[in-house]
């Protein structure tokens, strides 16, 4: 753990380094990503322009689920970007460069991959949640701030615990295409209240694929659905065993390789 926190130390240094090196582009790429957050919230409301509410969830309520979506989503993608994984590391053969160092390979492919400037993502999150929350005058006791943390982290491990999986599945497969894409789309419905949906997807957000806890059901708990807070106490469950369950597959993915050949 000791290596592995100096080598994110030198690591997130590089990239601030590579990174400013070009600040127009740079800047561009956080407005961007901005403006992408700001369609999605309007999005939301346009909807809420014909319907006044949504299974007796209100605009604003959904709103403050969005928004605490977008938090651990954030959290996640700063240190897990599985994105071109596939490409890079099995079809390029990078994972063979990888397999020769003598540090944890799961970390490094993380490492190499580390996005600081995701930590926007945090803040346009808390944003969005604080207009709800003022719009909803909702409060808050002390400890719901230590609660929120928890539940962000635990969010974080199940989105790490799927994509890890997922990306471990390229291990098993020389396909250029993988299934991220698909899993990316799913993952959205996990911010919007899980019974405006049929059984057979409540089902799959909750216990296959369970985007639900990381929107829905956590922020649930701070909007007071009492319906819903076994669900949001459930969080960190969740996360600790999907985590557990993408390193086994990892695991059982890195002795299944066999390297990219000549």
């Amino acid at each position: 753990m000791k290596d592995i926190f100096r080598l994110f130390t030198e690591y997130l240094g590089q990239y601030f380094k590579s990174r400013l090196a070009y600040r127009a582009n740079f800047l561009s790429e956080l407005v961007s990503n901005l403006v992408f957050e700001v369609i999605n919230l309007v999005f939301i409301l346009v909807v809420f322009q014909h319907v006044s509410t949504m299974k007796d969830w209100t605009r604003d309520e959904i709103i403050f689920i969005y928004g605490f979506f977008l938090v651990p989503y954030a959290v996640f993608s700063m240190f897990f970007s599985f994105w071109d994984f596939n490409e890079k590391y099995i079809i390029r053969g990078e994972m063979d460069r990888i397999l020769t160092r003598p540090i944890n390979n799961l970390a490094q492919v993380c490492l190499e991959s580390i996005a600081p400037d995701r930590i926007f993502g945090v803040i346009t999150g808390l944003i969005i949640m604080g207009y709800a929350a003022f719009q909803l005058k909702l409060t808050f006791a002390w400890y719901d701030v230590l609660l929120f943390i928890l539940l962000v982290i635990s969010s974080s491990l199940i989105y790490a615990g799927v994509y890890t999986g997922i990306a471990a599945v390229s291990f098993f497969s020389d396909s250029r295409t993988g299934i991220a894409p698909m899993i990316w789309n799913i993952q959205n419905y996990g911010r919007y209240p899980v019974d405006v949906y049929n059984k057979v997807i409540r089902i799959l957000l909750t216990w296959i694929l369970p985007f639900a806890f990381v929107g829905v059901y956590p922020a649930a708990y701070f909007l007071r659905k009492e319906v819903y807070y076994g669900y949001a106490m459930l969080t960190p469950v969740m996360g600790i065993v999907f985590f557990c369950i993408g390193l086994l597959v990892w695991k059982l993915g890195v002795r299944k390789y066999s390297g990219a050949g000549s």
